[in-house]
Formats: C-alpha cells, sequence, structure tokens
C-alpha cells in the first residue's frame, strides 16, 4: 500500500502532459485519434479499458491491440513582479497499451489489458524559484485489468474487473527557499521507491438500441491509500537544534484515487462513426496531502481543495476505402484545481485537446492504427497560497503558467 502511495503522491506532476489529476489519457491509438472517446465504440479490443461490456458484440474470436506513443511536453514559468522564469526539460513520455479479448461463447467474453497510465519525467532547472515545492520527478508504472463481459440480450450487456497497479517513483524538492548546509547546499527532501502495488475495480454497461447507436457507461471506483512506513530522504540540513538529522527516515500519510464515471453515444451512418463521451472526475475527495515524518520534522502539511471536475470529448471516423479509416477528434478538460491552490508540482489548468489518425488494413486480420494529439493548456496567472516558508509559517508562490503537449502514438490491431 505504502508504495502506490508515493505512486499517486507525486505522480501528479503528469499532469503536465496529460489529462487531470493522477491520470493519463492515452489508453489506445484509434481512441486517442478520435479524441479518446471510446465508452460507447465497438472497433477494437481497447474496450478493455473503455468499457469492458463492449467486448460481446466484436465480431470476431479473438481481438489484439497494441501500442505506443511518445509524449513532447514543455511548462514555462513567468513572475515578471520577482524577476523570475524558469522552463522545464522538455519530457518525453512513452505510455504503452496491450489489450486481448477472447469470445468464449455468444454470451461470454474475456479480456486483459496491460497499460502505463502514468509515465513521465519533469526536470525543473536547478534552485528555480518554486524549487521548494519540486525540482524533479521519474515515474514508471504499469497496470493489469483482467475483465469479463456478458451479454444479457441482443441490446444490453455487462462487464468488468479488478485492476492491479504497479509502479516505481523519484520525486525531490528543496526545503524551502532559504535553508542550507555549511557548505551552501540547499537542503532537500527525496522519496525514491518501487514495486508499486494496489487494486482496484471498473465495471461497465452497453445498450444497443439498434444497429447504429450504442449508450456506454464505465465507471472506476475510488481507492483511499493508506502509507504507514514510507521512506523519505533528508540531505544537506545544517546540524543545528530543531532541524531534521539528513538520512532516511519513515513517513505517513493518506490520499484518495478519486473515482470518475465516463457515459457516451455512439452513431454510425453509411461509412461514419460520431462518438461522445462525457466523463466526470470526483477530485472532491482530494483535499489535502498531508505527511507525518518520524525523525522529528515538522508535518509536511499541503491543502489542495480540488473540486470534482468534467471532460467533454468528441470524435469521427469516417471509412475512406476498404483498406483506409481516417479519424479526428477534440475535447475540452476542465481543471479541478481552485484558485490559491495552484501548485507547480500540478500546473493542472484547464485544456483543449485536438486529435487525428488513421488504420491502415494491411491484412483483413492486421492494421495499422495512427494517432497523434495536440494538447494546448490555457495560459493563466496563478498562485499556491499554502508553500512553507523558513520559519514555518505559510507563504505565496504563483506567477504565469504556459504548457503545451504533442503525441504522435503508432500501434497494431489483429483480430482472428
Amino acid at each position: 500500500m505504502r508504495k502506490l502511495l508515493l505512486l499517486v503522491l507525486f505522480v501528479s506532476v503528469t499532469a503536465v502532459t496529460y489529462a487531470g489529476g493522477y491520470r493519463v489519457s492515452v489508453q489506445g491509438q484509434r481512441a486517442m485519434a478520435m479524441g479518446h472517446t471510446g465508452v460507447a465504440v465497438v472497433n477494437s479490443a481497447e474496450l478493455v479499458f473503455f468499457n469492458p461490456a463492449g467486448l460481446v458484440y466484436l465480431e470476431n474470436k479473438l481481438n489484439v491491440s497494441v501500442g505506443a506513443s511518445a509524449i513532447f511536453s514543455d511548462v514555462i514559468f513567468q513572475n515578471e513582479e520577482l524577476g523570475a522564469s524558469a522552463e522545464t526539460d522538455n519530457s518525453v513520455g512513452t505510455p504503452i497499451n496491450l489489450y486481448v479479448s477472447y469470445k468464449l461463447n455468444d454470451w461470454m467474453s474475456v479480456g486483459l489489458g496491460v497499460y502505463t497510465p502514468y509515465g513521465s519525467e519533469v526536470t525543473w532547472p536547478t534552485d528555480w524559484a518554486g524549487s521548494h515545492l519540486v525540482n524533479n520527478i521519474d515515474l514508471s508504472a504499469i497496470f493489469i485489468q483482467p475483465t469479463v463481459s456478458f451479454k444479457l440480450s441482443e441490446f444490453l450487456s455487462i462487464g468488468g474487473g479488478p485492476i492491479y497497479a504497479s509502479g516505481s517513483v523519484n520525486f525531490n524538492r528543496n526545503a524551502n527557499r532559504t535553508t542550507t548546509d555549511l557548505d551552501g547546499n540547499r537542503s532537500n527532501i527525496t522519496v525514491d521507491d518501487s514495486g508499486v502495488s494496489n487494486w482496484g475495480w471498473t465495471v461497465g454497461a452497453m445498450f444497443n438500441f439498434n444497429d447504429n447507436l450504442r449508450l456506454g457507461f464505465n465507471y472506476r471506483s475510488e481507492i483511499t491509500i493508506e502509507s504507514e512506513d514510507g521512506e523519505a530522504i533528508f540531505a544537506n540540513f545544517p546540524n543545528s537544534p530543531g532541524v531534521p538529522p539528513n538520512g532516511a527516515t519513515g513517513f505517513k500519510a493518506e490520499l484518495p484515487l478519486p473515482a470518475e464515471l465516463t457515459v457516451g453515444l455512439s452513431y454510425e451512418y453509411e461509412k461514419w462513426l460520431f462518438a461522445f463521451d462525457y466523463n466526470r472526475q470526483f477530485w472532491g475527495v482530494y483535499e489535502s496531502l498531508d505527511l507525518t515524518f518520524e525523525n522529528g520534522a515538522p508535518p509536511s502539511i499541503n491543502p489542495r481543495n480540488y473540486k470534482n471536475s468534467s471532460v467533454y470529448r468528441f470524435g469521427l471516423q469516417y471509412q475512406a476505402t476498404e483498406k483506409i479509416a481516417l479519424r479526428a477528434g477534440y475535447y475540452r478538460d476542465e481543471t479541478p484545481v481552485q484558485p490559491g491552490f495552484f501548485a507547480p508540482e500540478t500546473p493542472r489548468n484547464s485544456s483543449d485537446g485536438f486529435s487525428g489518425g488513421l488504420s491502415f488494413a494491411v491484412t483483413s486480420k492486421l492494421a495499422i492504427d495512427a494517432s497523434f494529439f495536440y494538447l494546448r493548456f490555457e495560459e493563466i496567472d496563478a498562485s499556491y497560497d499554502f508553500g512553507t516558508n523558513s520559519t514555518g509559517g505559510t507563504e505565496s508562490f504563483g506567477g504565469t503558467y504556459k504548457s503545451g503537449a504533442f503525441a504522435p502514438g503508432l500501434g497494431l490491431t489483429y483480430k482472428l
């Protein structure tokens, strides 16, 4: 449990690149090309992630989808009043996904998904103005999701299953703006751990009104993670009364991984497929990120006060020829961060995503899937008003944030 907490505590930095909070919205090349819609779309084994209830409607007995993306992101911070500016290193994330479904009979299918919902590296310059909040993060994770799908009738199906998470994280920040050791080295704290693991679950339903119109529903559970024996490393602290000693120590913390609900429609008309998904993320449970250290250091109290937020996704597919399917999409992702709680570890303002792609059928069994997306975050003047200064009081840190991301992706779809 403690190791998944480490993953979730600091994974939020990857929100610079992707959708809100702790998530990475690149879970399939076909879906990504259509604005990451998929809860009511039946076209590949990507349904393992988007809505396992739809697996029983896939025509082929065996369906396999595999893909990867290269995601390039950048964040620029400026505070003209303080004369401060900084830019993150151009981090490259490489999320991958593998989905397999197998039809046991006309009313039951099983599936397995292996994908990376978290995976990125973000590095701010040394001693930048916000180094007391975050310096860098190196994150990798993998999720494994077995599923089962049942057809209750020609018009209704259900599906779901557990989710197993595993990964690692390295995170570093300075203690505050001024504290150093006798040689002038900035005091800092590092969290480094691996072998992350914990469980969640998902459930979905799909309604087929007719051969052309579908309604989909998918829910992912909230998980409250409790850490009882995590490890933090204190470095370059001065040897003074009241100052935490250097070295490794344990800590305790608790953090909710919020639930989310997605509902959507798809409609097929001749060569066209239209899709719309509405995604509700229940971030209201994320009130604060608090850590208590065993070495006598003052507890780290970090209010977050997130609010529930929504994502609106639109997708389009056109079957141009027997071998080529063209796709495009758009989505609007609302920020869960409220004014005064905008930390540089999660520069997570509202964004607009634009995507496109295609599939080329090499044979009747094998197709190549290509996608891309461009994510434009709104430029925002914002602050985090709950940082800790050298005397233990609170201070505000803010400025103007500009960020964006671009990601090409490639995958294969096989059916038998």
